[in-house]
């Protein structure tokens, strides 16, 4: 199954809530790939990831190419809940376990980084939209919270972040208006972001840059040689270096990295749009939230007060026939007072996870680097990515390496059974979460 065309048409954006209002802010469509080509760097992807490599490359004076399958923005980039998550996808103390405190302390700096990153390029003339600050997460049982608290002095006292705080079930209940929660915590340096605008705005950026972007342009096969060599069904394209930035939507382009990085949907909804005074009575002071559950519910508020609620879980590559009334279900769970609101959008998306949540950097030639499996965590973390895909082909692999030093195991039976193991996962989960 084609993931690029399995729940979307050829060349157009979904009918998303961000695709809708980009309107004026909206690009023209580039023109696909044509003839023999060549660059110093070919970026496959036109994603967070992608352009942002493509950009940091284009600032350092490489002559870049990047290919897009679809529209720049398609996939999980302009579909998301805009969250710009602080820290790793998986929590400080798993990583200690897994990689030691030294590089566990090194993985903590780059998620910081990579929020900053992101509140930084917002500001760009090029963006069209407003970094919020906040995000809550919400612990959806009792017993979570202690660990919750617990996690929070130990970012406070190990690694001397100030940035979150502690917040008992009354406080959350203030800032979160639902039954459903009962403690948790709040970033306060995280935010949210309109997805879709922030990576038209990288692209807008990567093309004043000079960067040659090519939409359209499916890559259909990667030939591992110096110089190397990209084709799609009309262009060959020859480049000293290959960026990988496919995520969840890789298919068949590298069997190593599919073994590593599955994908996975997930849907969003929005609201019809709802007045200040009960946008505030829901969530206070436009945080975003972001659940404990293992299929997790995250929601926050567009700039015209829309409330977008993302979660449910997927038994397949097809998306459900009626989107709204899945996700409208759990929605309800979380605020019930919402009985009475239309859904105006909905819409779904594919993403790449990991086994362990972490991201999958590695070299797979000496010129051919892949960085994907962002697992939900890619709004913050895949822009990083690209600006460290810059430094790695410029000669300084530190954070590269730091980040491709986190192992990432096969899922088991390898590409084959992805996803018949992905429906027994999620039905396991979901029914965890329940429980």
């Amino acid at each position: 199954m084609d993931l690029l065309t399995a729940n979307d048409k050829q060349g157009q954006y979904p009918d998303s809530f961000y695709a809708i209002n980009a309107g004026a802010n909206a690009l023209d469509r580039f023109p696909s790939a044509q003839g023999d080509l060549t660059c110093d760097v070919c970026v496959v992807g036109g994603g967070f990831m992608g352009l942002s490599s493509a950009l940091h490359l284009a600032q350092r004076g490489y002559d870049v190419i990047l290919l897009e399958a679809q529209r720049l923005g398609f996939g999980a980039s302009g579909r998301n809940g805009g969250q710009v998550g602080q820290g790793q996808r998986s929590e400080q103390d798993e990583l200690e376990d897994l990689v030691g405190l030294e590089n566990a302390r090194a993985l903590w700096t780059i998620a910081r980084q990579s929020v900053d990153l992101v509140r930084d390029l917002s500001k760009s003339d090029f963006v069209h939209a407003d970094f919020h600050d906040g995000i809550i997460h919400a612990d959806h049982r009792a017993r979570n919270v202690q660990h919750s608290h617990d996690y929070v002095r130990h970012l406070q006292d190990t690694y001397d972040y100030q940035g979150i705080r502690a917040l008992d079930r009354d406080e959350l209940r203030h800032l979160v208006n639902s039954p459903a929660y009962h403690g948790g915590s709040i970033y306060e340096d995280a935010g949210h972001i309109d997805p879709l605008q922030f990576v038209l705005g990288l692209a807008r950026m990567a093309k004043a840059a000079g960067v040659r972007i090519f939409e359209e342009s499916k890559v259909e096969s990667v030939f591992e040689s110096t110089p190397a060599r990209v084709t799609t069904d009309q262009a060959k394209i020859t480049a000293d270096f290959v960026v990988l930035g496919c995520n969840g939507y890789l298919g068949r382009l590298n069997s190593h990295v599919a073994e590593r990085v599955m994908p996975i949907n997930n849907f969003v909804i929005a609201t019809e749009p709802l007045s200040p005074e009960r946008q505030e009575s829901l969530i206070r002071n436009n945080h975003a939230v972001a659940d404990s559950k293992f299929v997790v519910n995250y929601f926050r508020f567009s700039d015209d007060h829309r409330l977008l609620f993302g979660g449910t879980e997927s038994y397949g590559y097809k998306f459900p026939t009626d989107i709204a009334a899945a996700v409208r279900k759990p929605m309800l769970e979380i605020f019930p007072q919402l009985s009475d609101v239309r859904v105006d959008h909905a819409w779904g998306g594919t993403l790449g996870i990991t086994m362990n949540r972490m991201p999958h950097f590695e070299r797979l030639n000496g010129n051919i680097l892949s960085l994907s499996g962002f697992s939900g965590h890619g709004v913050a973390m895949a822009t990083l990515a690209g600006q460290i895909v810059a430094e790695t082909i410029a000669g300084q692999a530190e954070r590269f390496d730091v980040m491709a030093a986190v192992p990432t195991t096969r899922f088991p039976g390898g590409v084959a059974l992805r996803g018949p193991l992905l429906v027994l996962a999620m039905l396991w989960f979901s029914l965890r979460d329940r429980l």
